[in-house]
């Protein structure tokens, strides 16, 4: 069987996480191809609908995705239009396009985990710039900081520290971020209280299972691993609890929980709060400190969905 994956580094070949994917499948006696979304396309001038993706000419029984180049707001639809109705056909869509539809866009993330009782952040999303001008001035006034993030972005790339007396920082290097900055926002405002911890977590979740957990710190505020945080194995038991409810409520076949522990909390332990949950995650550093064969675990999953 040849399983497409959809990755945004067909020109890299896959980059490591496809050459990871390509070896599981080989194993399992399949074959991986990797696509970019960007040259499907759907023809619906016939009686049936036609899915074209390069290489196929009929539809795959399976897909892995792994990525979907950005774009305009019409391209993006175009990408996941094309997930949603290869699952409509019967293809087995991993992660499906409503999974990452719900976690790559943060706000909702943020709404679903706090509807269904999960810890997150404080959380405001506007698009005016003049009540989130008001927000972080609230915040300064009793000095408290705000962190703000694209709404769709990942590895720490545009996310800053805002109001207070500390410096933001911006990939590692201090930057003084009074207030948002168009660049990185696209016109809406993502803010997040800001939570002190010396470092966070990355659970990474297979089918309902926590896989492999990981603790990371970064030499600034972030501890993204792409940002070159430390990272060690994690067994913490109440990290792991809370990382599965988060990925039971986002109903997702696999993801990475990205959780802070509160060192600032009047609780003992530290009050546990769910940053992020990603559909599209990347394992290259919790790889290096786990004995479990990440891909390998991800592709079995996906057969064993067919």
């Amino acid at each position: 069987m040849i399983i497409p994956i959809f990755t945004d580094e067909v020109i890299q070949n896959g980059g490591w996480h496809g050459a990871q994917l390509q070896i599981a499948l080989y194993k399992r006696g399949h074959k991986a191809v990797f696509v970019s979304l960007k040259n499907c396309a759907i023809d619906l001038s016939g009686k049936n609908p036609i899915i074209q993706i390069p290489g196929f000419k009929q539809l795959p029984k399976a897909v892995f995705v792994r990525g979907i180049s950005g774009g305009s707001l019409q391209q993006i639809t175009q990408r996941l239009n094309l997930l949603h109705t290869l699952k409509i056909l019967g293809v087995t869509v991993y992660n499906d396009g409503h999974a990452i539809e719900r976690t790559v866009d943060k706000a909702m993330t943020s709404f679903l985990l706090q509807h269904h009782g999960i810890n997150t952040p404080k959380t405001w999303v506007c698009e005016s710039r003049h009540l989130a001008h008001q927000i972080i001035q609230s915040h300064q006034k009793v000095n408290k900081q705000l962190v703000i993030k694209p709404l769709f972005g990942s590895q720490g790339a545009g996310v800053r520290i805002v109001g207070g007396l500390a410096e933001g920082l911006v990939c590692g290097k201090a930057q003084s971020m009074p207030l948002p900055m168009d660049d990185y926002v696209d016109g809406v405002f993502y803010l997040q209280s800001f939570i002190k911890a010396s470092h966070d977590y990355r659970v990474f979740i297979v089918n309902n299972q926590a896989i492999a957990t990981m603790k990371r710190m970064g030499d600034t505020w972030l501890h993204n691993a792409a940002l070159g945080a430390k990272c060690e194995k994690s067994t913490e038991a109440d990290v792991i609890a809370i990382a599965l409810q988060a990925a039971k409520v986002l109903n997702i076949s696999y993801c990475g929980v990205d959780i802070i522990r509160d060192e600032a909390s009047s609780l003992k332990t530290g009050q546990l709060f769910v940053l992020e949950v990603n559909s599209i995650p990347a394992w290259r550093g919790l790889q290096g400190v786990t004995n479990a064969n990440i891909a390998q675990l991800l592709v079995d999953d996906l057969l064993n969905k067919l």
